[in-house]
């Protein structure tokens, strides 16, 4: 369960740990992997025949196993010290070329898939400082006013507060001057103390519309909001397609001047399984190995361990090592295993996912894999937790297969979650939006392709999807 959970990242980083506390694990070479080879090792007890040594194996590494582990003294005297003293070790252990030569490709992998970082909103406006000709007191003031922006892009803060008690009144008329220069920079709205004045900050006022925008968002923001067009027209002195026009201006107006700047970049995912189709059009299942290093038992330790001659309290740590070493080979094969079987089943209740899309999602549970699989559904979850799965339709994390669905029209549970919510979407996107479909009108809509749901359940996934109600959306007549 432990290695179960962790994803290929955590995995990977798991596996680093134990190579660096292990001394009998090591990483596989690629002529390990031909017939005949295995990574699996057997240890003896005491009264066993010692197993003949590999024929692989040149006498002089043998040796050299002997040598590195020479005296019973040496090894407590290394455990002890490893587990007292282990934040005082500068040195790195030795590593083989092909383990360097692989640790720099996952490396060159990782830096390939992250997004170039994007310029910040701060970093953005002190560029355009550059265009004036100011004191380095004054900027100095500019600097700090535009590293002060909330993440936003607002300046919400009185300048009084700003600079602190002790200010002094040039201070105060250098801050007041340095804000005025900060809300004139790019883009327009930065600097603002709030959303109105970041809006009124956005006016052209040579537009002809700039006075009746600046009355739209001094007074009637919620008006606007609530989609209430006729309500703003009966108070102010406007012809209604005025009215309008300006509102659609001001609709194109940016409320956050942070957006598309610097911290939103998207994190990077990594998959554990890799969905592929075959020449006969069934979708297989295979784990992203990649990120993965492939591990084996030392064998001059486990040499060491059957020789005659080797002392009790060496064959004891040796056989500890190996045991925990065995521990780990056997988890990383059990999650391999239960990953596949896990992928594999939700690939083949999903079929019609990947051949269609996400409007062709199935209600799947997980205790429906776990009685295809037998397996516990805990153990289920486990495998499911931050794991995502490439697919043809783009990856996707494991969790989102799993969805509980609406009565169809056979009176079975055969209409999932999220296919009703894009059929909501289709339906709302292509209505006249002179005349909305009300959520009832909705309802009878999808009864008519099969699809039993309660007006309550409308207005719920209308919510969570941000879509307003019909009088929100009604596009009012000029």
């Amino acid at each position: 369960m432990e290695i179960l959970q962790l994803t290929c990242l955590q995995l990977e980083q798991r596996i680093n740990q134990e190579l660096e506390q292990n001394p009998v694990l090591e990483l596989e070479s690629d002529e390990d992997h031909s017939p005949g080879t295995t990574s699996s090792v057997i240890v003896h007890d005491e009264g066993d025949e010692p197993s003949p040594t590999d024929e692989r194996e040149p006498e002089i590494q043998f040796e050299h196993a002997v040598e590195h582990a020479k005296a019973t003294e040496e090894f407590a005297i290394a455990d002890d010290f490893a587990q007292n003293y282990a934040d005082t070790i500068d040195e790195a252990p030795i590593r083989s070329q092909n383990w360097l030569e692989e640790q720099d490709s996952l490396r060159a992998d990782a830096f390939a898939n992250v997004e170039s970082s994007s310029e910040t909103l701060q970093h953005h406006l002190q560029r355009q400082l550059d265009w004036f000709d100011m004191s380095e007191v004054f900027q100095e003031m500019v600097r700090r006013i535009i590293n002060s922006l909330d993440s936003f892009g607002y300046f919400p803060y009185e300048l009084t507060d700003f600079l602190g008690e002790e200010h002094t009144d040039e201070e105060l008329k250098l801050a007041e001057k340095a804000l005025a220069l900060v809300k004139s920079l790019e883009p327009a709205g930065v600097g603002g103390k709030d959303l109105r004045e970041c809006l009124l900050l956005q006016i052209d006022p040579e537009s002809e519309y700039a006075e009746i925008l600046r009355v739209l968002i001094t007074s009637h923001l919620e008006d606007i909001s609530a989609n209430r067009i006729p309500v703003i027209v009966r108070k102010l002195d406007f012809p209604q397609d005025f009215v309008q026009t300006a509102i659609t201006m001001l609709r194109h107006f940016h409320p956050r001047p942070s957006a598309g700047f610097g911290s939103n970049t998207a994190p990077v995912v990594f998959p554990d399984v890799i969905v592929e189709k075959t020449e006969t059009g069934k979708y297989l299942v295979r784990l992203e190995h990649g990120r993965t290093p492939q591990l084996r038992v030392n064998l001059m330790y486990k040499n060491l361990l059957d020789k005659h001659g080797t002392d009790k309290e060496t064959k004891t740590y040796i056989r500890k090592k190996i045991g925990a070493a065995q521990w780990l080979l056997d988890a990383i094969e059990q999650r391999r295993a239960t990953l596949l079987k896990v992928s594999q089943a939700i690939v083949d209740h999903q079929i019609d996912f990947f051949e269609q899309g996400l409007h062709a999602l199935k209600p799947l549970k997980m205790q429906q894999i776990a009685d295809v699989i037998d397996m516990h559904v805990a153990t289920v979850s486990r495998a499911c937790d931050d794991k995502w799965m490439a697919t043809p339709q783009g990856v996707f994390p494991f969790r989102r297969f799993f969805m509980t669905g609406l009565t169809g029209s056979e009176g079975k549970e055969d209409v999932a979650n999220d296919v009703v919510r894009l059929k909501i979407l289709e339906l709302v996107d292509k209505e006249d939006k002179k005349n909305p479909l009300s959520d009832e009108a909705i309802v009878k809509m999808l009864e008519a392709e099969g699809i039993q749901v309660a007006r309550r359940t409308i207005v719920k996934y209308r919510k969570l999807m941000n879509i307003p109600s019909s009088r929100g959306r009604r596009q009012w007549e000029t």
